[in-house]
């Protein structure tokens, strides 16, 4: 049995309609929850399949932090999928650097994270203190990096040449498997 925090605000995604989340979990990664609304607790027993019951913990920290139950299930999809969180919270100094990190990792209007994701092909989350990451091994290392940058100062220009590059080098590599 494992145990993973949800934020309180996030207890009603992960149950969902009439438990409906809930249940999609459940049947999809053969585990039970038992979520306690009240701490925002959840346990999670593997009952079918070990396999999927060990990617269940992360399919409800990623619906804690932000993702939405689909995405969060997408790492159910395949075992190339995974999940990746990154505390914003540890590169910054104090309560002023954190706020000046999630703005460089937003960007102006979302266009950098949206950037990320459009370049990257994985799905990225900012959510409290944390960037949270969804997709290939290959597309996870391209968020990493680009996050990295931009929490060393690197300015957003040539992060996004970076990720430009490696988006050429991912499709360009995928073409040439094809061919």
């Amino acid at each position: 049995m494992q145990h993973v925090k949800v934020p309180q605000d996030r207890i009603g995604v992960l149950i969902g309609d009439g438990g409906e989340t809930m249940r999609a979990i459940e049947d999809r990664a053969d585990v039970r929850l038992d979520i306690d609304s009240e701490t925002g607790s959840v346990a999670i027993d593997a009952v079918g399949d070990p396999v999927s019951g060990m990617v269940a913990p992360d399919i409800v920290q990623a619906i804690g932090r932000g993702f939405s139950p689909e995405s969060a299930l997408s790492l159910l999809d395949g075992e190339m999928r995974m999940f990746e969180l990154i505390d914003i919270d540890e590169a910054s100094r104090n309560k002023n650097d954190l706020q000046r990190h999630k703005g460089r990792l937003i960007g102006e209007n979302g266009r950098t994270r949206e950037l990320m994701e459009e370049l990257s092909g994985a799905e990225v989350v900012i959510y409290g203190t944390t960037l949270g990451i969804i997709g290939s091994p290959e597309e996870v290392e391209v968020v990493r990096r680009a996050v990295g940058m931009l929490l060393d100062g690197a300015p957003h220009g040539a992060v996004y040449s970076f990720l430009e590059r490696k988006h050429n080098e991912l499709t360009q590599g995928f073409d040439v498997n094809q061919a």
